[in-house]
């Protein structure tokens, strides 16, 4: 098996004391690659994931500043962005986006968010997207600002209907499945995991949340994308080692990885 997480948090304190182990398990449950997101604890430090990547040769690295982190932002924050996004590990930008769950003004994330996209799409790097309970005003940045660059846009952990889903493909992003798509009462997720394109498709962990079932409730980690890819083959109606394949080989196309 050839699975890749694209999304999981390995610098979280809660993997602090047993970090090493987590990996392990992950590359014995069959996970080739994985993307460390880089936002961390927000500014002043980016470099998280980038220490991660540096230490493990199958962990591949980003770097951002969360939409809810946007008050700890200012011109150096994006200044030292700028020289990150050169260093060999890093693949992408974020997450980056919109997030109007806590409370934090739009006023203040969109010109970060817009900023941010500018420095991804100077590098002609992908960027990966974080939204919630901010949908329109999300795409309507994306549209906007990111969809002519051509470049990769990921929309993480996608937890939308088959219309947004559509709404993203149309755009030309690809969308990242959890494991959220394992929850009994996620049925919309389902059927945007259905009907998207093989090419576009990518599975993810958000580890250490959302765990998928039968974790549920639990510390998530990279390992247990196993279980989220299984009920997405099902879902899907291809067998387990095909969905491995596929999101491996998007993977590799989008982050421009040559195989370790």
């Amino acid at each position: 098996m050839n699975l890749v997480d694209s999304h999981c948090h390995l610098d979280d304190a809660q993997f602090e004391a047993d970090r090493e182990q987590v990996v392990n398990r992950a590359r014995a449950a069959g996970v080739e690659y994985m993307l460390a997101i880089g936002t961390g604890e927000g500014p002043p430090d980016l470099e998280a994931a980038i220490r991660l990547a540096e230490t493990y040769p199958f962990i591949f690295a980003t770097a951002g500043v969360h939409p809810n982190d946007a008050p700890k932002a200012n011109p150096q924050t994006l200044l030292q962005l700028q020289k990150l996004l050169r260093h060999p590990r890093l693949k992408a930008l974020g997450e980056i986006g919109l997030d109007q769950h806590w409370g934090i003004p739009l006023e203040q994330q969109m010109p970060l968010f817009i900023e941010q996209l500018a420095l991804a799409a100077e590098a002609r790097l992908p960027v990966i997207i974080h939204t919630r309970d901010a949908w329109r005003a999300t795409l309507d940045v994306l549209r906007k600002h990111w969809a002519p660059t051509g470049l990769p846009c990921i929309m993480h952990c996608f937890t939308g209907d088959p219309e947004q889903a559509s709404e993203c493909l149309d755009l030309g992003f690809y969308l990242a499945f959890g494991g959220i798509v394992t929850f009994p009462k996620a049925e919309a997720v389902r059927e945007a995991a259905r009907l998207t394109p093989s090419d576009r498709l990518l599975l993810e962990t958000d580890s250490p949340y959302l765990a998928p079932v039968p974790y549920r409730g639990k510390r998530n980690e990279p390992a247990y994308i196993l279980e989220t890819a299984r009920v997405l083959a099902k879902i899907r109606n291809v067998p387990l080692e095909q969905l491995a394949s596929e999101t491996k080989t998007n993977f590799e196309r989008i982050f421009k990885i040559s195989r370790i």
